[in-house]
């Protein structure tokens, strides 16, 4: 008798560890970590609503984390995020090290433009005597961040290719934290040159508060890309699957991703014209590659 009862008892048992691991796996919050540039409640209004939509779709909670620049990595290593949304270099920077793998590249919406890539543009004044790369030698150069990738990093690689490093070829080579502050300090003398993402120069003309022909553009290509750069173009923003993800939720999320529409307001709200199939960020990585071997 105590053998049945404890068979019983036992099978059970089973059935109700597998209900509950099951209802546990519905429940369980998937957590998206997000590059909070422009602080966390901007980066709640930019993809909270991401959130919802992925959450709606599989009836499971989603959290957004804002992240810092120096608090993905600690993330990353902890395994305290599920998904990433992070600039190129970054993504390129952690990829191999914590095996994150681009479920998504994002095609931004820029200037009523759809745009998967992006470049860096150096620029300065109209009236400046610097005319190409070459004469960026010695000059007071101001970029974003060092880290970051369209507004520093893709004109720095630039500049080594052509024989001149900012850390020790330039009067100053200084960050201006934002694109804007690099661009009004340009304006304004209080550098020789300037280095930011494509679109912003012509945000701000857009916005009234500089005219694009108030200054030149260096070394500038002439392709079918909207947008002003002096760079090579590169992969916009890659939506991340970090190792925390196991392969069934990075196929519902990618597919939750890949299926909203270009008037989704999730996409509205991230400026965001619709998610593709991941690009290439070798090419980002080769960027990092030069830099690294320069210092």
């Amino acid at each position: 008798m105590e053998k049945r009862f404890l068979t019983i008892f036992l099978i059970l048992s089973f059935i109700v560890g597998l209900f509950g691991s099951t209802v546990a796996e519905a429940q369980s919050e998937i957590k998206i970590g997000v590059l909070a540039k422009r602080g966390a409640e901007k980066a709640y209004e930019q993809w909270g609503p991401t959130a919802k939509a992925i959450s709606d779709k599989l009836a499971r909670p989603v959290t957004i984390i804002p992240l810092k620049f120096v608090d993905i990595e600690p993330a990353l290593a902890r395994q305290q995020i599920h998904f990433l949304i992070t600039n190129s270099g970054f993504y390129a920077s952690m990829q191999k090290k914590y095996d994150l793998k681009a479920l998504t590249t994002m095609v931004n919406r820029r200037q009523n433009e759809a745009v998967e890539k992006f470049g860096g543009v150096i620029f300065v004044k109209k009236n400046s005597l610097i005319k190409d790369i070459k004469d960026i030698r010695g000059k007071r150069l101001m970029c974003v961040k060092y880290s970051s990738f369209g507004g520093g990093q893709m004109a720095w690689r630039l500049l080594l290719e052509n024989g001149i490093n900012p850390k020790t070829d330039c009067a100053r080579f200084i960050e201006g934290g934002t694109h804007d502050n690099v661009v009004m300090a340009v304006k304004q003398g209080k550098v020789d040159v300037g280095t930011v993402r494509s679109d912003t120069l012509e945000r701000m003309q857009a916005e009234g508060r500089i005219q694009m022909s108030d200054f030149r553009v260096i070394n500038k290509i002439d392709d079918s890309f909207a947008f002003v750069h002096s760079t090579e173009l590169y992969p916009e923003w890659p939506f991340a699957a970090c190792q925390s993800a196991d392969r069934d939720l990075r196929r519902k999320v990618r597919k939750a991703l890949m299926l909203m529409k270009s008037d989704h307001e999730a996409l509205r709200a991230a400026k965001v014209f619709k998610w593709t199939y991941p690009g290439d960020y070798t090419v980002v990585a080769d960027c990092l590659n030069v830099i690294a071997n320069a210092k």
